[in-house]
């Protein structure tokens, strides 16, 4: 089932995740709608928290992207209770990057180009592997969102000023997407 991705300005976006266990109701499930949802987004990567859920669940299919980086032929992955480090002494990159969460807007942000990722998958295998590139970049913002933090948070402070009525009308939910979204819309008293 397709699932509403919910906006800039949603509290999901903002709320703790807590850790994944095997016995979660309903994870196959979740984990086979995060998947549906994303390809009828045209996304590459999505975080629970963007479909409502606090859990510390993302699933990356880069695959999309072999024909300009060959390298990320075939890489799509489960990521349950992901766990990222980084080395500082690691160069950053600066790219563009977009988000399903935040329609409409691209900006420059830098990520470690290389980073260790410690993971277990959808069959409960744990995984370790140090990863750079593109899928670093992607591996990072998606697990961003665990720890309640979205792309435009780590762009200059100069930038965020000057795309802020865009994210303010995000999160009003005045925005035009070729997907179900969902905003925060606050109860009147």
């Amino acid at each position: 089932m397709v699932l509403p991705i919910y906006l800039y300005g949603h509290p999901v976006l903002r709320t703790n995740t807590r850790m994944v266990t095997p016995d979660e109701p309903g994870l196959a499930e979740l984990i086979a709608n995060m998947k549906e949802t994303m390809y009828a987004t045209d996304g590459i990567g999505i975080a629970a928290p963007q479909v409502g859920e606090s859990l510390r669940l993302v699933y990356i299919d880069v695959d999309v992207l072999k024909d300009d980086m060959p390298e990320l032929a075939g890489k799509n992955m489960v990521l349950i209770n992901p766990e990222v480090t980084v080395d500082e002494n690691v160069n950053t990159v600066t790219r563009e990057e977009g988000c399903l969460s935040v329609p409409g807007i691209h900006e420059s942000v830098p990520r470690h180009e290389r980073i260790h990722l410690k993971w277990t998958d959808e069959n409960w295998q744990t995984h370790e592997e140090d990863i750079e590139g593109y899928l670093a970049r992607v591996v990072q913002h998606e697990c961003d969102h665990l720890e309640k933090t979205i792309f435009v948070d780590r762009i200059s402070p100069i930038r965020k000023q000057l795309i802020r009525g865009k994210l303010n009308n995000i999160a009003k939910g005045n925005v035009s997407c070729d997907y179900r979204t969902r905003c925060f819309k606050p109860s009147r008293r």
